[in-house]
């Protein structure tokens, strides 16, 4: 774990030094096990990922993962999303942000607790390079809808066709959570924003 997290996680992160080299960026939110995060990452070697999740039992599957393939261009934030955000990445870094399967909260009571609010999504706008992507796949239909509607709402983003040229992959593996939500019939819907703002560039 030590050469896969930051050494000091309370300051920006230089991540030119951390890789030990100078690549595109992306930002995995809430890697879970780290399946996608993890195949991906070897599909694009030329991009740097950083996953970030909370719970440490995911993180080290992940790592184990990573030192079984061998993979050098991924490494491991243990902590809340939002305070990396804040904290960590520089504005106009990430050439991707990627939130796969967020907590949905089903009760509309716990609605406020859902991760892409307007004040994240334009966090994470905030911190996307230009022509950065933001890529967020859901299988709970309510949450697609409150994601489009803030997602489209953040003048920073452009929604567009994840079959077009981007700056990353928005190629997803299937994982076995996924399998199982589409075995209980539920769809899963793939919502990309590229962002299109002068003030995200570095």
């Amino acid at each position: 774990m030590p050469q896969h997290s930051p050494d000091a996680p309370d300051e920006p992160l230089d991540t030119r030094a951390w890789f030990g080299r100078d690549a595109p960026l992306v930002l995995e939110i809430g890697c879970g096990t780290g399946t996608s995060t993890l195949a991906m990452a070897q599909e694009e070697p030329e991009v740097d990922v950083i996953a970030v999740e909370v719970y440490r039992r995911g993180l080290a599957q992940l790592l184990s993962a990573i030192d079984r393939e061998s993979v050098t261009n991924i490494r491991l934030i243990r902590g809340d999303a939002v305070d990396v955000l804040e904290s960590l990445i520089a504005p106009g870094s990430l050439s991707g942000v990627r939130v796969f399967f967020p907590d949905p909260w089903p009760k509309a009571r716990h609605h406020k607790r859902r991760l892409l609010q307007p004040a994240t999504v334009a966090l994470i706008a905030d911190r996307l390079r230009l022509g950065g992507v933001l890529h967020a796949a859901t299988d709970h239909p309510g949450y697609a809808e409150q994601i489009a509607e803030v997602g489209d709402a953040e003048p920073r983003l452009k929604r567009v066709d994840p079959l077009g040229e981007l700056a990353i992959s928005v190629i997803r593996p299937t994982t076995k959570y996924e399998n199982k939500a589409q075995d209980a019939g539920s769809t899963v819907t793939e919502l990309v924003w590229e962002s299109r703002s002068e003030r995200n560039r570095p």
